[in-house]
């Protein structure tokens, strides 16, 4: 299983959920390869946020050695299944993915807990520690849904 975590500048919401989600899968044998990206360039080749960094270490999990990057054309051959964190970002690679079978691969992160209600996971950049706080634990809690979901292939 190959699944591709969007945000808008890849440094905190989607880093969060790339190392959620590796760690868990990780913790549980699976061969997955989860990445992350954004649909913005301004932050490519920076690390996550710090803010991300520290809420990801508090509950035990390292993301230090990621990147922000891009969104590329090709990663919608290359993923099977890729999880925006809002709907500003879906629409987006709505319109970047040139074929039917792309879209389909596209959706919202937290339709696996809320199916059909559009819920976004919020962008905590311009709030305090909490904020990343409860974004950890609302993509922990899809991840979690994503591996009893997919967990099977």
């Amino acid at each position: 299983m190959r699944i591709l975590m969007v945000c808008l500048g890849n440094i905190c919401r989607s880093p969060l959920a790339e190392g959620i989600l590796k760690h868990k899968a990780r913790q549980q044998g699976l061969d997955w390869f989860v990445d992350s990206a954004g649909t913005g360039a301004w932050h490519v080749g920076e690390l996550p946020d710090p803010r991300s960094i520290d809420v990801a270490r508090r509950f035990g999990i390292d993301i230090t050695d990621q990147r922000a990057r891009q969104i590329r054309p090709d990663d919608f051959e290359r993923f099977d299944l890729i999880f925006a964190m809002d709907r500003q970002n879906l629409r987006h690679m709505g319109q970047m993915a040139n074929r039917s079978e792309h879209r389909q691969k596209i959706r919202l992160l937290l339709d696996v807990l809320y199916p059909g209600q559009e819920q976004e996971v919020p962008d905590p950049y311009y709030g305090g520690p909490e904020g990343f706080e409860q974004v950890f634990r609302l993509v922990e809690a899809a991840c979690d849904r994503i591996l009893v979901e997919y967990g099977r292939f």
